[in-house]
């Protein structure tokens, strides 16, 4: 099945959400908000707090809603005592972007959210070792002791890469209504340019089809771009992340 590109990032927005919806039960008062416009993730406790404190406003909002979900983003923050988050807007709203820069927000970073189907999917690379470590083991590769200490592992699919006998990169994905979701590829400094992550990606979009999933997403940076794009996915436009 094809699709547009409006689908698929639609699709991939919806991902995003929903892995952020997912993370919250992993974290000690954590909840995500949907008060209409905007989905908030709000994340009190470390070390998802550093991290996690997102937003996702819809995009092609009039006025009236385009404020209203501004205001309720706020709020939420604000009755959560968290003054550090980021407005996530896709880039094709310019009204989005004036409104919060009218507020006095700035853009802080970017990334680039990309996608495809899984009609046909790529040949995952061979003499790299794949295997699925457990959850501590994971959170040793991506750096990040403590991560989601209450999560539950079986919502997640996580695959590692092993360099003599160590484990040097990780993958996770995370499956929503048919559309796949990859993200935090990692790679050891000393590992890079392998090909350890394009092994990984697509040994996920070959599980993921198998899984029943019909389309792929993720966010990547400028970096990682060609990495994806070598695997069949599609630039979307990018994600802008405004902070107060």
């Amino acid at each position: 099945m094809t699709h547009t590109d409006d689908e698929l990032f639609s699709r991939g927005a919806a991902t995003l959400v929903a892995s952020w919806e997912e993370y919250t039960r992993g974290s000690a008062g954590a909840e995500l908000v949907r008060p209409g416009g905007v989905a908030v993730a709000v994340f009190p406790s470390e070390p998802e707090r550093g991290f996690f404190n997102n937003a996702l406003l819809d995009r092609h909002l009039g006025p009236t809603e385009r404020a209203a979900a501004v205001d309720a983003m706020e709020a939420t923050y604000r009755a959560a005592g968290i003054d550090r988050y980021a407005a996530w807007i896709h880039e094709s709203d310019r009204d989005m972007r004036a409104e919060l820069r009218r507020r006095g927000y700035v853009l802080d970073q970017f990334t680039l959210a990309m996608g495809r189907s899984l009609d046909d999917v790529p040949v995952v690379p061979g003499g790299i070792e794949l295997g699925t470590p457990d959850w501590a083991e994971y959170l040793r590769i991506i750096e990040v002791p403590g991560l989601f200490g209450e999560a539950d592992p079986s919502a997640f699919h996580v695959l590692a890469a092993r360099l003599d006998g160590e484990h040097v990169a990780a993958a996770m994905a995370f499956d929503h209504e048919g559309d796949c979701g990859v993200f935090n590829v990692t790679t050891a400094a000393g590992a890079r340019r392998r090909g350890l992550g394009t092994a990984l990606t697509a040994r996920h979009l070959l599980d993921a089809g198998r899984r029943g999933c019909s389309t792929a997403s993720l966010q990547s940076t400028e970096m990682a771009e060609g990495v994806y794009a070598s695997v069949g996915f599609r630039d979307l436009g990018r994600f802008l992340e405004f902070v107060p």
